[in-house]
C-alpha cells in the first residue's frame, strides 16, 4: 500500500467528529422546521416567531448549511473528494444565514448575547477548518 492510499487516524476521528457536529445541527433544523413543541420549548417566544418568520430562501440556505456539512462529514468519512464540495456548499448556506441574521433581519435580544454570538464564531470556526480539511486530505491523495 503507496502513501497515498493510507487512510491517517485523524481522518476518522476529524470525520466522527464532524458527524456528531454536524448531527445536532441536522437535528435543531429538524426540530424547528417540524415545529416539535418538545424541542421549542427550549425557546423563548420571541426566538420562536422569529424562526417561523424566516422567508423560504432562508429556510433553503439553512437546510444547505446543515445537510452540507453533514453531508461533507460522511463523504470525509468515506474518502470521497467530494467532501471538499460538500463542505463548500455548508460554509456557503452559513455565509447566506449569516447575512440574514446579523444583516437583513431583526433577531430578539436574546439571540445576540455574547454566548449566542459565541456559538455562531464556533460554527464558522468549524465549518472553515472543516473545509480546509479536507481540501488538504485532498491534496495528499487521501481522499478519491
Amino acid at each position: 500500500m503507496d502513501g497515498a492510499s493510507r487512510t491517517p487516524l485523524h481522518l476518522w476521528i476529524v470525520g466522527a467528529a464532524a458527524t456528531l457536529w454536524n448531527a445536532f445541527g441536522c437535528f435543531d433544523y429538524l426540530m424547528t422546521q417540524t415545529r416539535n413543541a418538545q424541542y421549542l420549548a427550549n425557546f423563548t417566544d420571541p426566538q420562536r416567531v422569529y424562526f417561523e418568520s424566516f422567508p423560504i430562501w432562508m429556510e433553503a440556505v439553512w437546510a444547505l448549511g446543515v445537510w452540507g456539512g453533514m453531508a461533507g462529514a460522511l463523504l470525509l468519512l468515506m474518502r470521497s473528494r467530494y467532501a471538499v464540495t460538500a463542505f463548500a456548499v455548508s460554509l456557503a448556506g452559513l455565509a447566506v444565514s449569516t447575512v440574514y441574521q446579523y444583516g437583513l433581519s431583526s433577531p430578539p435580544e436574546d439571540m445576540m448575547t455574547g454566548a449566542m454570538i459565541g456559538m455562531n464564531l464556533a460554527i464558522w470556526a468549524v465549518a472553515i477548518g472543516l473545509l480546509v480539511y479536507a481540501m488538504r486530505m485532498r491534496g495528499r491523495g487521501v481522499l478519491r
